[in-house]
């Protein structure tokens, strides 16, 4: 038995085909969510096809939700408070509520990669940083990385 939104329903539910959600970011990001709160209603969990040009990098956000996400091509440079991880094809990576990241793709393939947020992704839930937090956390990480 699984919920799918506020039906429950014993058999499986196919996802047709997934919905193409408006994406953050400083260049053209293509976002196909299969599963969450646009595509099929769930609320507990969004499973997105996220495809991000070299370049393409977004705003920080301290979310109120566990975002894991493994990359399938290309490689996912991921800040944190402290500290950045580069997340390469074949490899995964967990961020979790409530801490501060930032995602870009520096690379010259950019990146592929399957993000799963618990509960299910949405804008307000994200908390992106505004235009001032990203200008003060910038200078912030410049100042320390002196």
């Amino acid at each position: 038995m699984h919920h799918t939104g506020s039906e429950v329903s014993s058999t499986p539910t196919l996802i047709e085909k997934p919905a193409r959600v408006a994406a953050a970011g400083t260049k053209p990001k293509l976002i196909d969510e299969y599963i969450g709160r646009v595509n099929s209603d769930t609320q507990t969990l969004s499973v997105a096809h996220m495809r991000s040009p070299s370049g393409w990098t977004e705003p920080g956000q301290t979310p109120d939700f566990d975002e894991y996400t493994v990359v399938l091509k290309g490689m996912l440079r991921v800040e944190f408070q402290g500290g950045a991880l580069d997340v390469h094809a074949g490899q995964a990576v967990i961020a979790y509520k409530g801490e501060w990241v930032r995602y870009s793709t520096p690379d010259p393939e950019g990146a592929e990669y399957i993000a799963v947020c618990s509960p299910a992704f949405t804008l307000d839930a994200a908390h992106r940083d505004s235009i001032i937090d990203a200008a003060h956390r910038d200078n912030t990480n410049d100042a320390g990385a002196l």
